[in-house]
């Protein structure tokens, strides 16, 4: 077992003598791209900073090099901010030199959160198990997705941030053959082991073409087998939404259909706006014997399309603002930075903007370039 493969502590419980009671602090790193690592406080308290020779490492721009330092006093961890540029944070209050870190509150350093949780060494092993098993379980569904492509006449990019070790979302594309390129997303309700087993299985199916009687060039046809296989009263009541289209090189058209999903956003060059390509039919597994509907569009040179989960526009900002799609697609108009890969500058940008913690959903963002 490599340690990579481990949850990380940042002091080990075994070389610790117990505290508060037979418990050990522990900070827990809570926010989507980090959850699950772990840190012990000890005797002589933590560091978080940016680069070491800090304690915990924060690989964030908006975290200094010495940013707070954590320490036990009476049994109780208090916070000491080391005059960082951007403040520390328990429970969105900024820290004026130091302040009590009580159990269950947050900590936020820059834009990463950790909650303050009493541990006994025993929960901590067993909760480095668990974590591996998800951890081992997450890889399996990443590797399912398919590799970004930089070349050819469509460019795929993409970022799959779970909000929990596993998530429901997945996604996919690729070559159909006579010049045909097919693209879809998928968003299980819930979270947890369920929701993935139930969208690795539709992904098997989907990247196998092994749906039975069914035409994977047609949309409609492909949603209408996917209903038919995958009824919610057979899968402990869990459905799901997706979006799936046909783009024909040839043609430059685009065929879609939408089950119960937002729409993509297609996005011209020369065009100041977003079009909304997407459909209405039911979510998949709802409504027995469905027969679903596709629609078309035609792609203009050098176009852009934007394919996501809701997990990337339902949040809640900072201010306690809930965001609609017309929030996200603000951010999709505004122009990268030349180099800047899309994908990764939306999220970054979503993240920047969404309160403390982790994100409320899954992020999955599937960005297609049209030559």
């Amino acid at each position: 077992m490599s340690d990579s493969d481990r949850t990380q502590i940042g002091t080990l419980s075994s070389d610790l003598d117990l505290i508060a009671g037979g418990c050990l602090h522990c900070l827990d790193q809570i926010d989507c791209l980090d959850v699950g690592r772990r840190h012990v406080v000890g005797p002589l308290g933590v560091t978080i900073g940016r680069t070491p020779p800090a304690d915990i490492i924060l690989p964030d721009s908006e975290v200094s090099r010495s940013h707070c330092f954590v320490s036990i006093e009476h049994d109780r961890l208090v916070v000491s901010d080391l005059n960082s540029t951007n403040g520390t944070f328990v429970d969105g209050h900024r820290v004026d030199g130091k302040a009590p870190l009580p159990i269950g509150s947050v900590l936020r350093v820059g834009n990463r959160s950790l909650r303050h949780e009493l541990r006994t060494k025993e929960e901590l092993e067993e909760a480095e198990d668990l974590d591996l098993e998800l951890k081992r379980a997450s890889n399996y569904v990443r590797a399912l997705l398919p590799p970004p492509t930089t070349d050819g006449p469509i460019r795929c990019d993409w970022v799959h941030v779970p909000c929990a070790h596993l998530g429901g979302d997945a996604f996919g594309y690729g070559r159909l053959g006579d010049g045909r390129f097919i693209a879809y997303l998928i968003d299980v309700c819930g979270h947890g082991v369920g929701a993935a087993m139930l969208a690795v299985a539709v992904t098997s199916e989907l990247r196998q073409h092994a749906l039975p009687e069914c035409d994977m060039h047609c949309p409609a046809s492909v949603l209408t087998t996917l209903n038919r296989l995958f009824q919610m009263d057979e899968q402990a009541g869990m459905f799901f939404t997706m979006w799936y289209g046909v783009y024909d090189a040839r043609t430059r058209t685009l065929e879609y259909a939408s089950a119960g999903h937002h729409a993509a956003f297609l996005r011209s060059p020369d065009d100041p706006a977003c079009i909304h390509v997407g459909n209405r039919n039911p979510m998949i597994g709802a409504v027995p014997d469905m027969s679903y509907k596709k629609s078309s569009i035609e792609v203009p040179e050098g176009a852009t399309m934007y394919l996501f989960s809701d997990g990337v526009f339902e949040i809640r900002d900072k201010a306690g603002r809930q965001w609609s799609i017309h929030d996200f697609e603000e951010l999709v108009l505004q122009r990268a930075a030349n180099g800047e890969a899309e994908p990764k500058r939306l999220f970054e940008a979503v993240r920047k903007a969404a309160h403390a913690g982790p994100l409320d959903d899954d992020f999955s963002l599937l960005v297609a370039n049209f030559d």
